[in-house]
């Protein structure tokens, strides 16, 4: 294998890659790049079984080949150079990277032993724009769960429906739903719960300007995402997902509507102080008014006011701040209404233009 590829073009391609490399494998292989030069393309990929990214790279082909590499010692010698062309050429146990003023050599493994991402594409469900998926991906995936040991709240719930598909995530915590969703003019055959990891790789690919494929393999038991220049791939979680709908108020006593910048600010001042108490803060549903506030008994208190239009009793709530911000970092909206039942039961924060979207909160149980 030998070919030319531009050092920018890998700057900018092998972050989203290295998203895929796991440090805890118990493979060897894993660790590893794999890179294949042919066709006039570098095709770089990398898996941790459970998700796999692949992409291709325009470069001066001399010899067609493939071969592995540590990806950690590759991607950081790549972010911390700047020759502007560089060579790779396969010799026998090692890749050589030339550059004018540059030499380096990795030892590699061979390409045969890397796991195969794409063996089926299977069902094409849509041709989506680059903006068709993005904005509701980000307001539901944030709110799957991290934790690999529930594999069902790890993943996004498609949920096959009349007017599209519903995007459902939840850690038990926090719910996040966005219905209607069109993907084409059929809708799906059946429920995917699609592992939340591969859709926030997705957002990455935002700024590419690329429109996207969606694809089904059945037999691989595989989600496929492509665009022209990058494939994700994630394999299906197989689990029953949580009777989300019985967590979901019917009704609600109080409503607050209220400037999401406002209330991002304020929260993001209170939780100084939350951070040193369970990240625990108050919010206070008054009139014509939303009071937030926290305390700590090792750093002090602090409320914020903010302007509210507030319909009904009123009412307080406490919540982990940490998720009030991971909320109001994804929505867009300007304006955003919270309704509640008291302060045991789950906030509901909605978003004014955006009818079809609810994100829950569950509460905090505090001492007055």
């Amino acid at each position: 294998m030998k070919a030319t590829v531009l050092s920018d073009s890998l700057k900018q391609r092998l972050p989203t890659v290295f998203h895929a490399i796991s440090g805890r494998s118990q493979l060897p292989v894993l660790l590893n790049f794999l890179i294949e030069a042919k066709s006039g393309f570098l095709t770089i990929s990398a898996t941790d079984l459970e998700i796999g990214i692949v992409t291709k790279i325009g470069a001066k082909i001399e010899k067609e080949g493939k071969i592995t590499v540590p990806a950690k010692t590759f991607f950081d010698l790549i972010s911390n150079i700047s020759e502007e062309k560089l060579t790779l050429e396969a010799r026998e146990t090692t890749l050589e990277l030339k550059g004018e003023h540059l030499k380096a050599t990795f030892p590699t493994m061979p390409a045969g032993e890397f796991p195969e991402i794409v063996s089926d594409k299977g069902k094409k469900l849509a041709s989506l724009n680059k903006n068709a998926l993005f904005e509701s991906i980000a307001k539901v995936s944030f709110a799957a769960s991290v934790d690999s040991g529930r594999p069902a709240l790890s993943g996004v719930l498609l949920k096959k429906e009349a007017g599209g598909i519903t995007l459902v995530a939840t850690d038990g915590y926090r719910l996040s739903l966005k219905k209607k969703i069109t993907l084409t003019n059929e809708s799906l055959s059946e429920n995917l719960l699609v592992p939340s990891r591969i859709l926030k790789e997705l957002l990455f690919l935002r700024e590419s300007g690329e429109d996207f494929d969606l694809y089904v393999s059945e037999k691989a038991n595989q989600i496929i995402l492509e665009t022209k220049s990058t494939i994700l791939t994630a394999r299906l979680i197989e689990a029953e997902y949580p009777d989300y709908q019985k967590i979901i108020p019917e009704d609600y006593e109080t409503k607050a509507i209220f400037n999401k910048e406002e209330a991002q600010n304020a929260v993001k001042a209170c939780s100084v102080f939350a951070r040193e108490a369970a990240n625990i803060i108050k919010v206070s549903l008054k009139k014509g008014k939303i009071v937030f506030s926290s305390s700590a008994s090792s750093v002090g208190e602090n409320e914020i006011e903010i302007e509210s239009k507030v319909e009904g009793e009123e009412n307080e709530i406490a919540f982990n701040s940490r998720y009030l911000l991971d909320f109001l970092n994804a929505v867009t909206e300007e304006i955003i209404e919270l309704q509640m039942t008291g302060p045991l039961n789950p906030g509901v924060f909605k978003t004014e233009k955006d009818k079809d979207y609810l994100h829950i909160i569950m509460p905090i149980r505090v001492q007055n």
